[in-house]
């Protein structure tokens, strides 16, 4: 079969088309326009079918694991693919890798370094236990997210734009040195022993919870991060739909109790406003999806992020 591939505009990408087996798949076409033109690796490529005019919605996208020929709805053995180039891509394990290493190696750096001389503070500096706790349970949080990232994580893309590697890298390693030069400040004042062990003690119930929450997360994907979408079950899910964010934001509140810094309450503000919009389009695509008609289960109510507020 014949398949013409074309930009939105309708200017021909691949001169000529590309010839295919029946059996093919939207993969193998894919690689059939790679080996084209070498530019547009199969990651960097987004192929949807040509809209007709006048048609609402969005364009449909090809799976990637669907065969060509699904496409084709009477049209015969000749097809129209409409071509995106997504741009250079990276795969998600370098993206989470880079952004994580930066708050991993920064905030040490300000712990073990004489660093503060270069801000114009001579003095002597007093290193109070709390900084120390700090220090451990920041590179404990950062080490976890890495080792998640390698041997508990199931993607379902394989990559992400090379542009989100320099927005992340930003985002993570900004308000880790934020942070970092504030906890370790020599004129930094520690909170009651108390309370240190209450937020800390807090922290850690949070992220052994959270690390619990990515394997059940885990177990919904195969191997290959193929599975669609489930209704997450077990533990916190029974009660939370983003439970891993939830725990992800108490584990910064329990940091925050034992660190007390106006730098650690704005970085928590921050990243629960980003994990709230994340975990309301995932809590209306899951009662959308599992709305109970047509066989399907329907979705159980649940909070979404943060009981007991929302």
């Amino acid at each position: 079969m014949k398949v013409s591939v074309v930009s939105r505009s309708g200017k021909e990408i691949i001169k000529g088309g590309v010839e295919l087996l029946e059996s093919a798949t939207v993969d193998d076409l894919k690689a059939a326009i790679h080996h084209r033109n070498r530019k547009y690796y199969p990651s960097r490529q987004r192929l949807t079918l040509l809209q007709k005019p006048g048609s609402q919605g969005r364009p449909v996208v090809l799976d990637s694991r669907k065969k060509v020929h699904d496409y084709c709805e009477g049209e015969g053995e000749k097809l129209t693919v409409v071509f995106k180039d997504l741009g250079p891509q990276v795969f998600y394990s370098t993206l989470f890798f880079w952004e994580y290493l930066g708050p991993l190696v920064i905030y040490p750096i300000f712990y073990f370094a004489p660093v503060y001389e270069y801000f114009g503070y001579k003095g002597p500096r007093l290193v109070h236990p709390v900084q120390t706790y700090a220090m451990y349970y920041w590179c404990f949080h950062y080490f976890k997210r890495i080792m998640e990232t390698f041997f508990v994580h199931r993607f379902s893309h394989a990559t992400s734009p090379l542009s989100n590697v320099f927005r992340n890298c930003a985002y993570y390693w900004t308000f880790g040195s934020y942070i970092a030069y504030y906890v370790n400040h020599p004129l930094y004042t520690p909170v009651s022993e108390q309370q240190m062990k209450i937020g800390f003690a807090f922290g850690l119930v949070c992220q052994a919870a959270n690390l619990y929450c990515h394997l059940l997360l885990r177990n919904l994907r195969s191997p290959g991060g193929s599975g669609g979408y489930q209704i997450p079950r077990g533990f916190l899910f029974n009660i939370v739909t983003c439970a891993n964010y939830t725990t992800e934001i108490y584990q910064w509140v329990g940091f925050n109790i034992a660190t007390q810094t106006v730098a650690g309450y704005v970085f928590l503000v921050v990243a629960a406003a980003i994990m709230t919009n994340w975990a309301l389009a995932k809590h209306c695509r899951l009662k959308k999806l599992f709305d109970g008609k047509d066989g399907k289960p329907k979705y159980p109510r649940r909070w979404v992020i943060l009981p007991p507020f929302l």
